[in-house]
């Protein structure tokens, strides 16, 4: 087999953070979003190659992790596209990339942004299983949420419907941008592409092709993460810590207080200040304030402000409410 990270978003969403740095860089603990795939990957001598799907901006980015890292199987596919408006669409994307790099193996493909609880290992004995296109299923429990990704509908475990963020969800169990597809299926993604099929999200090549092939679903209960929001990203690193912190030994903390779910990384300096919920990256100082549930970027120097749910960029400095 192969495997196929998909890593090639911008992640407007989460901008200032992620304007200059990939979203799958960013620390769940002591590891990156990404680095848990790729350790899965890794251990999986059922996978030969590992191909990280991104862009031309952060292609240097990928270039570097990878080379500072232990893993062997992960090489970048560039598709040439430097912003948002560019992009050919995560199907668009992946057709290129398996014509790119001649693929021509049972394919696992899986979103670089994706925290996950289960063992890919055990989604691809079920896989294996079936040899037919399989995907993993998560309840979100709100049909609000719902509305943003892939509905799914089963008898059992095949897929006997497929709704790509509908309108108006009739349930609450969703694809997670994790697929394995068997060799002879990656045929029908040119021919899906060349009826003029919606070439953007995974989930509307899924919708077509659960009509044409026997398509199943890999269940998982648990927990599961879609980095794309701060929220999010704040939810899954209190997932991770489970209401602990991690304070670098390298930090510097004066008449300050850490609840739950707070990281706290390299030469931060805090003073007066109360935290909570919140993550601080390298070398930012707070002085004299209250954050909670917040993401500050690194360099960045505050003084007296009482924050939540806030985002603050690198290198900005805000003293008593003056930027």
């Amino acid at each position: 087999m192969k495997a196929v990270v998909l890593a090639g978003g911008y992640a407007t969403r989460m901008w200032p953070i992620t304007k200059h740095r990939p979203k799958m860089f960013l620390p769940i603990g002591e590891s990156t979003v990404v680095d848990r795939i790729f350790a899965e990957l890794e251990a999986d001598d059922r996978i030969e190659e590992v191909y990280v799907s991104t862009n031309e901006r952060f292609a240097p980015d990928f270039e570097a992790h990878l080379a500072d890292s232990e893993f062997e199987k992960p090489q970048l596919s560039v598709e040439e596209t430097t912003e948002e408006d560019d992009k050919f669409g995560v199907v668009g994307a992946l057709a290129q990339l398996i014509d790119r790099e001649n693929v021509d193996d049972d394919l696992l493909i899986i979103a670089g942004d994706n925290l996950i609880s289960f063992d890919v290992a055990d989604f691809l004995d079920e896989f294996q299983e079936r040899d037919a296109p399989t995907l993993a299923a998560y309840d979100v429990g709100s049909r609000e949420k719902a509305k943003s990704y892939g509905l799914v509908d089963l008898e059992g475990d095949r897929v006997v419907d497929f709704q790509e963020k509908p309108a108006d969800p009739k349930s609450t169990l969703v694809s997670i941008a994790c697929y394995a597809f068997p060799r002879t299926s990656l045929d029908l993604l040119e021919t899906y592409l060349e009826d003029g099929n919606n070439p953007d999200e995974p989930g509307w090549f899924v919708q077509w092709l659960q009509n044409r092939e026997p398509t199943y679903a890999y269940t998982f209960e648990g927990a599961w993460f879609d980095i794309g929001t701060p929220e999010s990203y704040l939810d899954a690193v209190a997932w991770h810590l489970d209401g602990d912190s991690l304070v670098a030994g390298s930090a510097t903390l004066e008449d300050t207080t850490i609840g739950e779910n707070v990281h706290v990384m390299d030469d931060v300096t805090l003073e007066g200040t109360t935290l909570e919920q919140t993550i601080i990256f390298p070398n930012a100082t707070v002085r004299d304030g209250d954050i909670r549930r917040s993401i500050i970027d690194e360099g960045t120097h505050l003084e007296e402000l009482d924050l939540a749910g806030a985002l603050i960029g690198a290198h900005t400095t805000i003293t008593n409410g003056t930027e």
